[in-house]
């Protein structure tokens, strides 16, 4: 399909916002610059909410537990590897052994921010918005709801991209590298919710200051570390590996597993209809659809709407369900990813898990699961529409 004029347009516009921002981040580890520090993550809150006082302290207590941008450190019990975040962290450059070093502003914050917050110099531009890491909630995973993915989900992000967004794949880089950058991203996840914690901790409960430092690692970092730790200990509980896909190398077989998918599809207990449309084309009947980034920054009336648009660095965006005839799939294409996707949700969107948990049936067995995986493969690759 030829895209439209606007749209090339657009993408010419967010390119050169990329490069420019790329060539400001790679000119960042040349002279004498102020030390760049993580700013406050205010999203939401009216900037006045926050004494002096109270910002000065939870930024104190944030750089003794994560350190800084340059110089990243974590406390006693955050399983990440030092070595790599220094790595990642800094300035981009090298040594003389031809290590690298500031990996994460070379290849990430011109999207995602120095941060993590999502909102980098490129992010205004771009639809889906780079992910905002600080809330700990990663999209595409094989967790089960409510769980943290598993480093092995990372990696496949990281290598393969999201296909249809600005995320591109980093496989070209080596093993090394890409292990540096997971390890960064998680530590900020960490430091982000460990934030947002103090947050609540120091301005909404009206804590005394300076907080408690044992306190913000009990209540605050070791929750967080833990939420983490617990589906890569326990992945046969956490975590969904894709049964045998059912043999479906005859056309009739095939066939007869479309005609189940689409009767299963447009079931009213899988819901898939509300958002995708009865034709897989994205066209449901919800049409005031956010993730959880964007659903703070709604109002319920278009005043309050705009009134909250100053809280945030970037303006709300609607979500749109995916148009499966187009063939493009964030997650991921192949059987088994969308066997995932159908399974066990899209954190942070309303696309829900329909796939089994332990004492949870769900509205889609296994074998089911397959059936309309094979239907909506078959709207991508144009197949006709089973009757």
């Amino acid at each position: 399909m030829a895209l439209g004029s606007p749209f090339r347009s657009a993408l010419r516009v967010a390119l050169a916002v990329v490069l420019l921002a790329m060539g400001l981040v790679a000119a960042s580890g040349c002279g004498r610059t102020p030390p760049i520090e993580f700013p406050l993550n205010l999203e939401g809150r009216e900037p006045a909410s926050v004494s002096p006082k109270q910002a000065a302290a939870i930024r104190q207590a944030l750089t003794e537990l994560f350190g800084t941008p340059n110089e990243p450190r974590v406390p006693d019990g955050v399983p990440l590897d030092l070595k790599r975040l220094a790595m990642a962290a800094g300035a981009v450059g090298g040594d003389a052994q031809g290590r690298q070093r500031g990996l994460y502003r070379r290849h990430c914050v011109t999207c995602h921010g120095i941060a993590g917050d999502g909102a980098g110099p490129a992010a205004a531009v771009l639809d889906p918005y780079p992910r905002d890491y600080r809330r700990g909630i990663f999209k595409y995973t094989s967790t089960r709801s409510g769980a943290k993915p598993i480093r092995k989900d990372l990696q496949r992000t990281l290598y393969r991209g999201v296909p249809g967004t600005a995320m591109p794949s980093f496989a070209h880089l080596p093993s090394e590298q890409a292990e540096a950058l997971i390890d960064y991203v998680i530590y900020l996840a960490i430091r982000g919710e460990t934030e947002l914690y103090l947050l609540q901790l120091v301005v909404d409960e009206q804590s005394y200051l300076p907080p408690d430092m044992d306190r913000v690692m009990e209540e605050g970092v070791l929750p967080v570390v833990e939420s983490w730790l617990l589906p890569e200990r326990n992945q046969q509980e956490w975590v969904v590996t894709p049964p045998p896909r059912p043999e479906v190398d005859r056309p009739e077989v095939l066939a007869a597993s479309i005609a189940k998918g689409r009767e299963l599809y447009l079931a009213k207990d899988s819901q898939c209809v509300k958002c995708h449309g009865p034709e897989g084309d994205g066209n449901g009947e919800e049409k005031e659809l956010y993730d959880d980034w964007n659903k703070p920054k709604k109002g319920v009336t278009p005043e309050q709407t705009a009134a909250l648009a100053r809280l945030f660095k970037l303006p709300l965006q609607r979500l749109r369900p995916r148009d499966f005839r187009k063939g493009v799939f964030q997650g991921g294409s192949g059987p088994a990813d969308l066997y995932l996707r159908i399974c066990v949700g899209i954190k942070g969107t309303p696309m829900p898990a329909a796939g089994p948990a332990p004492g949870v049936p769900g509205p889609l067995k296994p074998d089911e699961i397959w059936h309309v995986v094979d239907y909506v493969r078959s709207l991508a690759a144009g197949a006709p529409t089973p009757q």
